[in-house]
């Protein structure tokens, strides 16, 4: 089924983390650079958090993670996204995890909370069942991270581990804008 798509964002952290600052994945088919942010659509639950939306969160640069709880690399990743939430949630950024389960069982609730707590995930996390937020962002990989300017945009897009440090880099930039 989408197996694939986890075992080629694996190959992907193998060469090197595979990053897209543009905006478009390995096909072009995900969303378009310095275009707007689709909205979270067809969540089932938001967990540590009330339903959020993206017009809403307009003013905060927003990362959004789109990850699965048995996906090795979602798991490698999970510390650095946790710590960019810790480090800069103060200073305007929102981190939203998007779980869109790649086999049933990680479809399931109590699954996903027991999860989310044995992580010590504390930022919102949407779930994702039926693909509805994966499919408006043309999303087709886990981890994939996206960063959401002040203005909505969609400026930035990693894919698979690793570069790590670009990615904060490019968190601390938008930060500094959405300042000035």
């Amino acid at each position: 089924m989408r197996t694939f798509i986890c075992i080629a964002a694996l190959t992907a952290s193998l060469i090197g983390a595979f990053v897209i600052a543009s905006g478009a994945s390995a096909s072009g088919q995900t969303v378009a650079s310095n275009s707007a942010a689709p909205e979270f659509t067809g969540i089932n639950q938001w967990i540590n958090s009330p339903p959020l939306t993206l017009n809403k969160l307009r003013g905060k640069v927003v990362l959004v993670d789109f990850w699965t709880y048995s996906c090795i690399n979602c798991i490698h990743t999970l510390p650095y996204v946790k710590q960019w939430y810790e480090k800069y949630k103060d200073q305007g950024l929102v981190v939203v995890g998007v779980h869109t389960p790649e086999y049933p069982y990680e479809a399931s609730s109590n699954n996903l909370q027991d999860a989310i707590k044995r992580y010590g995930i504390h930022y919102p996390v949407a779930q994702d069942n039926d693909y509805a937020t994966w499919n408006a962002w043309q999303n087709q990989f886990w981890p994939a991270i996206y960063l959401i300017d002040a203005q909505g945009k969609v400026v930035y897009h990693a894919v698979g581990e690793g570069n790590y440090a670009d990615t904060e880099a490019e968190i601390q930039k938008l930060l500094a804008q959405a300042k000035a």
